[in-house]
């Protein structure tokens, strides 16, 4: 669907309490969600745009979004799984 707002907190609303923590306490996850922010933003725009760029670049773009995505939900999973056990 183009122009979709892929945002973790909407992608993952189950971990909207890990997001907002590890947003908070966690560099290395706070640097690569605002890297995959600002791609899934470049994305949209360029959706929005009538994808302004050849088809290839989108793809390669879509593809670095997907790969930051599931680096960053095995951090959101391994963080609240780690909750679960503490608690």
């Amino acid at each position: 669907m183009l122009n979709e707002n892929h945002a973790l907190i909407f992608d993952f609303p189950e971990l909207k309490q890990d997001i907002v923590y590890l947003n908070y306490k966690n560099e290395s996850f706070r640097e690569k969600s605002k890297q995959y922010h600002i791609l899934d933003y470049d994305i949209r725009q360029l959706e929005i745009a009538g994808s302004p760029t050849d088809d290839e670049h989108m793809t390669q773009l879509k593809l670095q979004r997907a790969n930051l995505k599931d680096v960053l939900y095995q951090q959101l999973k391994q963080h609240h799984n780690e909750v679960i056990a503490a608690s």
